[in-house]
């Protein structure tokens, strides 16, 4: 769906982008991740064709980009840099210009109509008046966005943080709407900061660090088990004579086991008298993950 071969872009002496070998498969639901300035965007403006690679490749939908743009580009949607629209007209009438502008499907106005109404609805718009877009919160125009980029049901949805500005409540509609649109066929590449909302939603992951990237892998296994067990006993100080150099860590109600077997090691407690209320596989977290592959690297600015 989405694949670069050592795709780089500089400006001038700056490398924002440093050999990014990007590979988003059809059906997935692909986590982006980096801190500002990490070069995600810049990647994402080159797959679109809105800037052009230093060097390198990039395939989207099987076709090469920026030269098949005319016939890729339509059944892309994306919600890159925050929602655009002409700030002047309302919700409403910008999607009709954007529809209009995409050419092609179902262009009458009939099915336009149609077509706005029912995106609209999906991003919790479809009871806006005719105010102009000037006039909407943050929020409103994050979901106007969305509303664009769905509006032509695209085979591959690109979007750049689309709950900025919504509160909790909206969070969980979008997020309920991407596992809809990824039910029916729609391949989603998501740039987050919020590693929360990618735990959720995603099922692989890539993470940019100054311009290179530095993890990509299932979610699934980035989020695998430690190796360690979490037991909960009140018979802790038995536990940890008997477990005696596996213990990791210890309070008064429990133990961090090193224990390659959860079962194993419950009968083991078990067949010794320990009372065993609960064990628990230790798993990694994603934030625990990009802390690991990116090190320090952030966007703040030390005083000399």
């Amino acid at each position: 769906m989405i694949r670069t071969s050592a795709l780089t872009k500089r400006f001038g002496p700056i490398l924002a982008v440093d050999g990014v070998d990007l590979d988003v498969r059809e059906g997935d639901i692909y986590g982006f991740l980096g801190a500002n300035g990490s070069g995600k965007t810049t990647t994402v403006r080159m797959l679109l064709g809105l800037v052009l690679p230093t060097s390198g490749e990039v395939s989207l939908l099987g076709r090469p980009m920026p030269s098949s743009a005319h016939e890729v580009l339509p059944q892309v949607g994306a919600l890159v840099e925050g929602p655009a629209a002409y700030p002047q007209l309302s919700g409403r009438r910008n999607l009709a210009v954007f529809d209009a502008a995409g050419a092609g499907q179902g262009s009458g106005r009939r099915s336009r109509r149609r077509r706005i109404e029912e995106a609209l609805d999906r991003v919790g718009l479809g009871g806006i008046d005719g105010r102009p877009v000037r006039a909407y919160s943050l929020g409103m125009r994050q979901r106007l966005g969305l509303a664009a980029a769905i509006m032509r049901s695209p085979r591959l949805l690109v979007l750049d943080e689309p709950t900025n500005g919504l509160d909790p409540q909206g969070i969980g509609e979008i997020r309920t709407l991407l596992r809809e649109l990824h039910a029916t066929g729609t391949t989603v590449l998501l740039l987050s900061h919020q590693l929360a909302e990618v735990e959720q939603l995603c099922s692989r992951v890539g993470v940019l660090d100054r311009g290179r990237l530095v993890l990509q892998q299932e979610l699934d296994e980035i989020c695998g088990p430690t190796g360690r067990i979490h037991v909960r006993t009140p018979d802790a100080d038995g536990a940890r004579a008997l477990l005696d150099g596996q213990v990791e860590a210890a309070t008064s109600t429990g133990l961090l086991v090193r224990h390659p077997d959860a079962g194993e090691l419950n009968a083991m407690l078990v067949g010794r008298g320990i009372r065993v209320e609960e064990l628990t596989l230790e798993r990694r977290t994603l934030e625990d993950a990009v802390l690991a592959a990116t090190g320090t690297g952030s966007d703040r600015v030390a005083r000399p």
